[in-house]
């Protein structure tokens, strides 16, 4: 029932494009493999084998220091409504940080508008395989809404509160490996 791309079609693309949702699965040796549910609001298809998405603020940071680490990523996206498919884009990512001219360049470029107050970084994914398979044991649900959580949170902290935050639970993964965030080994960044 599966099949493959070499890229993404316009087909693919169109059905990406309709998603509320993503899942990001990332691993490095010897840790755990992160699975991470993110939403599409922020993510674009850069080219039929690029694909990136701005990171939010969140309790860890696990994507970021597998990046660093070993950079396998693979995005799965799944039909909640319609007809069903389950679509993976499989590759390597990399992690543009928030103070760097790429991300300035990749934000205006893609993205456009006001940086977030939480964003923390952009990751690039570059695909060398592109999978769909059938999706039917996927349940049907109906999109109500975004959940408006983390703008609240956000919105009630200041810019150093944020700052603080990544310092205090977004430098380092589960396992121990470094996110990149804030400079390398910068505590004070």
């Amino acid at each position: 029932m599966a099949e493959q791309f070499a890229s993404i079609t316009e087909k693919l693309r169109s059905f990406i494009e309709r998603q509320h949702v993503f899942f990001c699965a990332s691993a490095a040796e010897d840790t755990r493999v992160n699975v991470s549910p993110r939403p599409t609001e922020y993510l674009r298809l850069t080219g039929p084998n690029e694909a990136m998405f701005l990171d939010l603020t969140g309790s860890g940071n696990e994507t970021a220091a597998h990046m660093l680490a070993d950079g396998r990523m693979t995005l799965m996206f799944c039909a909640f409504d319609g007809p069903p498919m389950i679509l993976r884009l499989y590759g390597h990512g990399r992690v543009v940080g928030r103070e760097t001219p790429e991300f300035a360049a990749l934000f205006e470029a893609h993205i456009g508008g006001d940086v977030p107050r939480n964003a923390r970084q952009i990751f690039v994914q570059d695909i060398d395989l592109v999978q769909t398979s059938c999706g039917y044991g996927v349940p049907l649900f109906e999109y109500k809404q975004d959940r408006p959580g983390l703008r609240n949170w956000t919105a009630q902290k200041s810019d150093a509160d944020i700052r603080a935050y990544w310092h205090k639970k977004n430098r380092t993964s589960m396992d121990g490996l470094p996110t990149g965030l804030l400079g390398e080994g910068d505590a004070e960044a």
